[in-house]
């Protein structure tokens, strides 16, 4: 079992930064490929980021590529995402999500059927 605790959102202006982080527990954090949803307003969840166990692959969505950072760090059973040069649209609930049984080297990026727990999210409002 992995339970997840999401932490960083708020309101920040456009052209700003906000760091979320992920606390998890459970024993199988450090095997488990890592990754970050999105769900806006009247919108269907989507994938934003992922990373591997190893942190040695990344991948993002065309949106945020070259404006959002994730890493992990396996000892501190944290999952990390550095979002920079926000714009309105970006403004939604974040999630944080567990794959346990995926190294994490996704083709095309992370799934909703690939997530075996998710957090409860946290609120990031960016405004115009």
């Amino acid at each position: 079992q992995v339970q997840l605790v999401e932490s960083g959102g708020g309101l920040v202006q456009a052209g700003g930064s906000l760091r979320l982080s992920c606390a998890a527990s459970g024993r199988t954090f450090s095997s488990s490929a890592m990754g970050w949803f999105r769900q806006g307003p009247g919108k269907e969840r989507e994938f934003v980021a992922a990373i591997s166990w190893r942190s040695d692959y990344t991948t993002y969505a065309d949106s945020v590529k070259g404006r959002f950072t994730i890493s992990r760090d396996n000892a501190a059973n944290a999952l990390y995402l550095q979002m920079d040069s926000l714009k309105p649209e970006d403004t939604a609930v974040y999630y944080c999500a567990a794959d346990r049984h995926s190294g994490g080297y996704y083709h095309g990026g992370m799934s909703s059927f690939d997530v075996d727990y998710w957090g409860q999210g946290t609120q990031v409002t960016v405004s115009s």
